[in-house]
C-alpha cells in the first residue's frame, strides 16, 4: 500500500486530506482507471498530482487550456516537483528544458494539449517517455453536445488503448448522459471505478435577479464588494466593453476580455488577473475554463447563462480556497428568448434541441424558484439537501401569489391572437391600451381586451417573463419570435392546474468586505502585510500570487503568527521547499528580523527530525572541548547533524560511518542516547 501522507505533507503542505480526495488518490495511484466528478475547489488536481510522485513512470496531463497549464506547472515547480508543459505558448528555451528532463528521466509530469496529440509523433514521443498514467482534465470536453467541447478530446480514448496505461478523468460538471458520454468515449463503454463527490460549494451564495436597470445592478454589487477579485460575464463582446468603461469609471480597477481581442492583449487580461489583488474582468465565456485563480470572491452575469452546467461552472471559478464567495445573475424576457432562439436555430438534430431546451428550462427553473436555489440546483444534479441558508431565497423567502388567473388570461390572449404576437402587444390587449397596431388587428373586439387592467404593465411584464421561465410560452423563430403556447401550459389553461409567481423585489446586496471577512479586525494589517511580501515576490518571479502562497496560507498565518520554522512549517500550504525558499521571508513580515538557521537545519523544519536536530546541537556545544572542557574545540558541521537526525543509526558503526572516527569518539555515546530517547 502506498503511503502518501508524508508527499502530501512535505510537497504539498497539507497535513490532511480534503473529503473525498484519499479514495481517488489511492484508486489512481493503484493503477485504476478512474472517473471522479468533484466540485470546482475540491482539490481535483492534487488527485492525479500526488499519484504521479507515487507511480512509476511520466504522468501525461491533457488539460485544455494553456494558461491552467503553466499555472499549474509553476505551483508544482515551486513545490520542488519535476514538471513541464509542451504547449503553443512556450518560450524555445522552456520546450528545450522540457524534452532535456524527459531525456534524462527527471520529469514526473507532462502537462500537454488535447489538440497536440493530433500531431503524428505524439504517440512515438510517449511512447519513448515510458508514460505510466493519463490524467484528463476537464473531462467533458469530450461530450459533443456540451457546453466546452473540444473535438480532439476524442483522441484520448485511442491513446489510452495505445499506450496501455490506466486513465484517470476529472471534471467538475457532468450530469447523468454526459458521464455516460465519457465512459463511452474515454473508456470504450467499460465502467471505470466511478467516484462522485458531489456538486455542493456551500462557500458560495448564490443570488438571482430579474433586470431592472441592469447595468446600476452590476455597478451596485461591485461597489459593494470594492477591492475584491471578481469577474462579470456578458452575453456580448460589446457588452464587455460598455461595462468594464462603467466599471473604471466608477472607480474599480476593471478590464474586458473577450474571443475578438488580439492574443496578446488576451494574455496580457490573464497575466494581470492571477496576479493583481482586487481586478474585475469585464468577459465572455471565451475567459473560462482553466481559471485557477483560487481567491475570485465574486462572479456576476449580466445576462443569462447558457444552460445550468454553464451556469455551475462559471459561479464555480468563485471561491475556490473555501473562503465565503458571492454571486449575483441577472436575467430577463430578451435573455429567455435569445436563449430559445440559439437552440431553435442551431444545427443540432430534433433530439437534441429538445435536450437543450430542457438544460435551459432547469437554468430558468433555477431563476424561477420560489424556495431554496440550492436545493434546485443541486436537485438538477441528481442530490437532495436541506435548504442552505446561503442564497438569496434563503435570507429573504419570495412573495409569491396565486398567478393562475394572470396567467390563463395571458394564454387566452396568445390564443385568440392565433400565436402571431410578442409580449408588447399581447399586454396592450390585456390592459386594453388602444393602438394603432392593435386598432388595425381589430384586437380591441377580442373579449380578452382590457381583462387585465388589475395589473400594471412592469407587472405583466414579470408575468410574461414568469411564463417563458416556467416553459409555459416560448418565442417562435418562424413568427419573428411571437410567443406560442407549450403543452405545459394547457392544464393551466383548462383549469385543471394552478400555478404560484413571484412578486419581484430588487434589493441591494449587502456589503462584504473581503478582509474583515476572512480574518479578524485585529488580523487584517498583518494579512494585508503578508500579501504585500506575497506581491513583491510574485512580481519578482512573473508568477501568480497564488503559486508563492494561496490566500488561505496567508490567513492561517495572520491568525496563528508562527514565531519559528517549525510553527511556520505546520500551516496549511507550506510544504518542505516553499519553506526553505519563503519561511524566513514570511516570518520577517509577522515577527521582525529572523535568526539565521542554517539550510540544512531548514529543511528539517516542522518534521520529527527537527527535535532530534536540536538535541544533538545542544549536546554537541556541551561536549565541543570534551567532557572534561579542556580539550581541543571540535565540532559536526549542520550536514552531518542533520544526517544523523535522519538515519538515526543505531549503534556506533553506524554513526561513525556518519560522522568520521573522531567525531564519533567525542560524540558518540551522547548522540547514540539522544537517538534512543527520540525513539
Amino acid at each position: 500500500m502506498f503511503d502518501a501522507a508524508p508527499l502530501l505533507r512535505d510537497v504539498f503542505g497539507f497535513d490532511a486530506f480534503r473529503p473525498g480526495q484519499e479514495e481517488i488518490v489511492d484508486a489512481v495511484t493503484a493503477g485504476e482507471n478512474v472517473l471522479a466528478i468533484m466540485p470546482t475547489g475540491g482539490g481535483k488536481s492534487l488527485c492525479y498530482q500526488l499519484p504521479a510522485l507515487l507511480r512509476d513512470g511520466v504522468t501525461v496531463v491533457i488539460s485544455p487550456l494553456i494558461a491552467l497549464m503553466r499555472d499549474q506547472v509553476r505551483a508544482l515547480q515551486e513545490a520542488g516537483v519535476e514538471a513541464g508543459a509542451l504547449t503553443s505558448g512556450n518560450t524555445p528555451e522552456e520546450t528545450e528544458a522540457v524534452w532535456a528532463a524527459l531525456e534524462e528521466g527527471r520529469l514526473r509530469m507532462l502537462y500537454m494539449a488535447p489538440e497536440r496529440l493530433a500531431a503524428g509523433s505524439a504517440l512515438g514521443m510517449l511512447r519513448r517517455i515510458g508514460v505510466g498514467l493519463i490524467a484528463v482534465d476537464e473531462a467533458h470536453c469530450v461530450s459533443q453536445w456540451g457546453h466546452d467541447f473540444r473535438p480532439d478530446y476524442l483522441r484520448i480514448g485511442e491513446l489510452r488503448r495505445a499506450l496501455g496505461v490506466p486513465l484517470a478523468a476529472f471534471t467538475a460538471t457532468a450530469d447523468a448522459e454526459t458521464r455516460d458520454e465519457i465512459v463511452e468515449k474515454l473508456f470504450d463503454g467499460t465502467a471505470p471505478r466511478l467516484f462522485l463527490r458531489g456538486f455542493d460549494r456551500p462557500n458560495i451564495h448564490l443570488a438571482f435577479a430579474a433586470k431592472d436597470s441592469p447595468r446600476r445592478q452590476i455597478l451596485d454589487f461591485a461597489e459593494a464588494r470594492r477591492t475584491q477579485s471578481g469577474i462579470v460575464y456578458c452575453g456580448t463582446r460589446n457588452k464587455t466593453e460598455v461595462l468594464a468603461q462603467a466599471l473604471r469609471e466608477n472607480g474599480h480597477n476593471a478590464c474586458h476580455y473577450h474571443g475578438g481581442m488580439e492574443a496578446e492583449d488576451r494574455r496580457t487580461v490573464e497575466t494581470r488577473f492571477a496576479r493583481e489583488d482586487g481586478l474585475i474582468v469585464v468577459a465572455t465565456v471565451a475567459f473560462g475554463m482553466g481559471i485557477d485563480k483560487p481567491d475570485i470572491r465574486w462572479v456576476a452575469h449580466a445576462d443569462l447563462p447558457k444552460s445550468i452546467e454553464a451556469y455551475y461552472q462559471e459561479i464555480g471559478r468563485a471561491g475556490r480556497d473555501g473562503a465565503p464567495a458571492e454571486t449575483l445573475t441577472l436575467y430577463g424576457p430578451d435573455d429567455i428568448r435569445l436563449r430559445r432562439t440559439q437552440i431553435d436555430e442551431g444545427l443540432a438534430p430534433p433530439e437534441r434541441r429538445g435536450a437543450d431546451h430542457a438544460r435551459l428550462n432547469a437554468l430558468l427553473g433555477l431563476a424561477e424558484a420560489l424556495e431554496c436555489r440550492r436545493q434546485t440546483l443541486l436537485g438538477y444534479f441528481g442530490e437532495e439537501t436541506a435548504p442552505c441558508g446561503k442564497c438569496d431565497l434563503c435570507d429573504s423567502p419570495a412573495d409569491v401569489f396565486d398567478g393562475t388567473t394572470p396567467v390563463r388570461m395571458a394564454l387566452s390572449a396568445i390564443l385568440r391572437t392565433e400565436e402571431w404576437f410578442g409580449a408588447g402587444h399581447l399586454i396592450d390587449i390585456l390592459t386594453g391600451n388602444t393602438t394603432d397596431k392593435l386598432r388595425a388587428r381589430r384586437h380591441d373586439d377580442l373579449p380578452t381586451f382590457g381583462i387585465g387592467k388589475d395589473w400594471s404593465r412592469p407587472q405583466w411584464q414579470a408575468i410574461f417573463r414568469q411564463m417563458m421561465g416556467h416553459d409555459l410560452i416560448r418565442p417562435d423563430p418562424d413568427r419573428h419570435g411571437a410567443l406560442r403556447m407549450t403543452e405545459t401550459a394547457k392544464p393551466i389553461l383548462k383549469g385543471e392546474a394552478q400555478i404560484r409567481l413571484r412578486k419581484d423585489t430588487i434589493s441591494k446586496a449587502p456589503r462584504r468586505p473581503a478582509v474583515k471577512e476572512m480574518v479578524s479586525e485585529e488580523d487584517a494589517p498583518l494579512l494585508s502585510a503578508l500579501k504585500a511580501r506575497r506581491r513583491a515576490l510574485a512580481e519578482a518571479a512573473k508568477v501568480p500570487a497564488y503559486v508563492i502562497f494561496p490566500d488561505r496560507t496567508l490567513i492561517e498565518m495572520a491568525e496563528k503568527r508562527p514565531a519559528t520554522l517549525d510553527e511556520m512549517a505546520r500551516i496549511g500550504g507550506v510544504g518542505a521547499k516553499k519553506l526553505e525558499r519563503y519561511g524566513a521571508l514570511f516570518l520577517e513580515v509577522i515577527a521582525g528580523a529572523v535568526a539565521h538557521v542554517h539550510p540544512a537545519r531548514r529543511r528539517l523544519a516542522g518534521r520529527g527530525t527537527a527535535g532530534v536536530y536540536d538535541r544533538l546541537l545542544e549536546v554537541q556545544s556541551e561536549l565541543a572541548r570534551g567532557p572534561d572542557g579542556i580539550d581541543k574545540p571540535l565540532t559536526c558541521s549542520a550536514s552531518q547533524l542533520a544526517r544523523v537526525a535522519q538515519l538515526r543509526p543505531d549503534d556506533a558503526r553506524g554513526l561513525e560511518q556518519v560522522l568520521g572516527e573522531r567525531r564519533a569518539e567525542r560524540f558518540g555515546t551522547a548522540f547514540l542516547d539522544v537517538l534512543k530517547v527520540a525513539g
